[in-house]
């Protein structure tokens, strides 16, 4: 018999049933469309051994005057730049506290640091200076200084830190210390709120106690297989209530001696491990956290840019600062980010206006310095050509703005003549105009908010988001909803399918792949509070995919030659910046060189596969057509354009829409380059596709599907 040529189009269907969508690719991971043909993507390869404290949710590459490159990395614990193959911690630090002693315990490496009122919490990191060391505790003032510090256990008045060696002796409240905390970014998940604001300030009591006996980490979900919590006292605390661990905070429902019972874990977003003795806190009533439905405070995030060689980054919600290193290389490198003065203390985010130079200041505050006038729909914008000048006058180009369609600007991106800003609800664009007006700011659509501050790229004249409220959408001179073949599987939780999680839609990252025409949407689907889903847009031939590639942020290719992205791992222990007693309550970053070979490669050089497969939809070429007579497959002939190593395709047989594959499937078949054709007996209404591969250093993109398919009768 002659053979059948199965046209499959380009692209992902998942809007169907397997059986509706004949013709078309149905599922698959690590894969993408070339030319209309399925391929697996390229390799990635870690670029540092080091891996950065926390998750990265924003990176940023770019050149100095000189030509020299320079990448900064934002996480939701410090700031960082990668240069000439090495990172520096340039994290800005917070107000000096002065006034701390330490106390130390004989041979043991855990010290003690008192100070009333301190304000850190466990995971904060720190550095110290103008130290006078406990008097006989075997510690000189260099152990302390040539470090930085993680805050291991808190209670209102002391914290404990973890030396490199353990103490000679016993000394009680002794030496003296400057602490220099590291600014706060914010939290790791997004938080329920308490009280008025986004910290304890209206609702912690005042009521500390201590754990007694360490808390399983509960990520998953599964209460850490605790129904309650064991404090070393409970005296003053009500009978129900919420308590504060770390940065997590449980509820309980009643009391009994020393137990919170009938606890529930992970109310602000996080369930990590905590150990024996951390700091216990509760929460009144005006401190009670708020429900994912109603007040949600973002995660931490940063808005990177820059104006000329100097970097600006904007800590969400926080302080804008800069960084420049052309002037001053290689001191530069040891020197922290400052706050800009004359900026604004509180902002959304930032972003700057190339052709004309100005600094964009987006949700900021309507009175500079007064974070209380925060208003996340009012602009500002500064004197052309200047980062410190933002009250306008009559001989300068600064300004304000407020938008009036929406609750909060959410994110913004630059175009070739204007910048879009996106609301919770709505699109603006933002031209420059010249004086007297400076910029002239239009609405252009509704209904059509940004998910979150990263979810929109610029690529080709054309803007691209993912929506607030689910759906993707694109500004091409006016706004549009952008169709997609993928859409229930990414945005609707039904039966089996888990949906994007909305309650983590801040963490959407949209990364652009010019070397493939590619804008992917990172996201966190329905349960998971981390990144580990990806939808794919190819904008030049229209097609879409999914997978599971799991990245916090994404550079694109420019001045390097590969994409970047960063990975989060939130139960490794990060290595960079040095931390003294670190330990994983913050997860660490790894950076990875993106379409790098074949494989995932470590910074040791070891290969892990990256495991792509394709799937077809169902089909049916049998006489009668729709399934009504049973097909024989004889055999098919594999064609692939490119194969590297070998491939595997199984053959998948189902005699009804509703019934699950076979569990005898056709293969898997290895395919190598000198595979001409593989025989095959089977007997099936239906069938689908699958190509695959499961070994390192294996690549293929394939053609055709040719198989020797006949009629076999009616019944099976």
């Amino acid at each position: 018999m002659p053979l059948t040529n199965i046209q499959i189009r380009p692209g992902f269907n998942k809007q169907v049933t397997e059986t509706g969508a004949e013709g078309q690719w149905v599922d698959g991971d690590f894969v993408r469309f070339r030319y209309g043909l399925p391929e697996k993507i390229g390799g990635w390869e870690q670029i540092l051994n080091s891996t950065i404290v926390g998750a990265v949710r924003e990176q940023l590459i770019w050149a100095d005057l000189d030509g020299r490159k320079y990448v900064a990395l934002g996480t939701n614990k410090v700031l960082v730049i990668y240069f000439e193959g090495a990172f520096y911690d340039i994290t800005p630090l917070d107000t000096p506290i002065t006034g701390a002693t330490f106390t130390t315990v004989n041979t043991s490496a855990t010290v003690t640091v008192n100070k009333v009122g301190h304000g850190l919490t466990e995971g904060d990191l720190f550095t110290f200076t103008s130290v006078t060391p406990p008097v006989g505790a075997g510690y000189t003032a260099l152990d302390f200084t040539t470090n930085t510090f993680q805050v291991v256990t808190a209670t209102v008045d002391t914290f404990t830190i973890t030396m490199a060696s353990a103490a000679g002796t016993t000394v009680a409240a002794s030496g003296s210390a400057v602490l220099n905390p590291y600014i706060e970014v914010g939290p790791l998940n997004q938080t329920a709120g308490y009280g008025w604001g986004t910290s304890s300030w209206g609702g912690q009591s005042g009521l500390v106690t201590t754990l007694n006996g360490s808390l399983a980490d509960d990520t998953q979900g599964n209460n850490g297989s605790a129904t309650n919590i064991t404090v070393t006292s409970t005296v003053g605390f009500p009978t129900s209530g919420s308590v504060k661990i770390g940065t997590e905070f449980i509820s309980y429902t009643n009391i009994s001696g020393n137990d919170l019972t009938g606890i529930t874990r992970g109310s602000g977003g996080t369930r990590t491990a905590h150990s024996n003795g951390a700091s216990v806190e509760y929460f009144t009533a005006w401190g009670q956290a708020s429900t994912s439905t109603t007040v949600l405070l973002d995660p931490a995030s940063w808005s990177l840019d820059h104006f000329g060689s100097t970097l600006v980054a904007t800590i969400k919600n926080g302080q804008t600062f800069q960084w420049e290193a052309i002037s001053s290389l290689p001191a530069a490198l040891s020197t922290r980010a400052s706050a800009i003065t004359g900026a604004p203390s509180t902002s959304v985010m930032s972003i700057v206006s190339e052709r004309d130079r100005h600094l964009i200041i987006l949700g900021t505050e309507t009175t500079i310095g007064t974070e209380a006038t925060q208003d996340k729909m009012f602009i500002r914008f500064s004197d052309q050509e200047s980062l410190n000048t933002y009250l306008p006058t009559s001989t300068n180009t600064a300004g304000t703005f407020r938008l009036d369609s929406g609750v909060k600007i959410v994110g913004a991106a630059k175009a070739k003549d204007y910048i879009l800003i996106l609301t919770d609800t709505s699109a603006y664009i933002m031209q420059f105009v010249g004086p007297p007006f400076t910029f002239s700011i239009r609405q252009v659509g509704s209904n059509c908010g940004l998910i979150g501050q990263h979810a929109v790229k610029y690529v080709n004249g054309k803007v691209f988001w993912m929506g607030q409220a689910g759906g993707f959408f694109v500004y091409d001179g006016t706004v549009k909803s952008l169709p997609c073949l993928v859409e229930d599987f990414v945005f609707t939780s039904k039966g089996n399918n888990l949906g994007i999680n909305y309650t983590a839609g801040e963490q959407v990252y949209a990364g652009l792949n010019h070397l493939y025409e590619e804008i992917t949407w990172f996201y966190a689907k329905n349960g998971q509070e981390q990144v580990d889903r990806v939808v794919t847009y190819n904008y030049t031939e229209n097609t879409w995919t999914t997978g599971s590639l799991a990245r916090t942020s994404w550079a694109d290719a420019t001045l390097y030659d590969n994409p970047y992205a960063t990975e989060f791992e939130p139960t490794s222990v990060p290595t960079f910046p040095i931390v003294q007693g670190a330990t994983n309550v913050n997860g660490a970053s790894v950076y990875y060189a993106h379409e790098v070979g074949n494989n995932e490669v470590d910074a040791l050089g070891n290969k892990t596969a990256i495991p792509a497969f394709i799937t077809s939809g169902d089909f049916d070429l049998s006489a009668g057509g729709d399934g009504q007579f049973f097909m024989s497959i004889r055999r098919f002939i594999p064609d692939f354009k490119l194969l590297t190593g070998d491939a595997q395709i199984t053959i998948n047989l189902r005699s009804y829409p509703q019934t699950s594959s076979a569990s005898s499937p056709l293969g898997p078949f290895t395919i190598s380059a000198s595979t001409d054709k593989v025989d095959t007996r089977a007997r099936s209404r239906f069938a689908s596709l699958k190509v695959a591969n499961t070994s390192t250093d294996q690549n293929w993109r394939y053609g055709t599907f040719r198989a020797d398919v006949q009629p076999d009768g009616m019944r099976g």
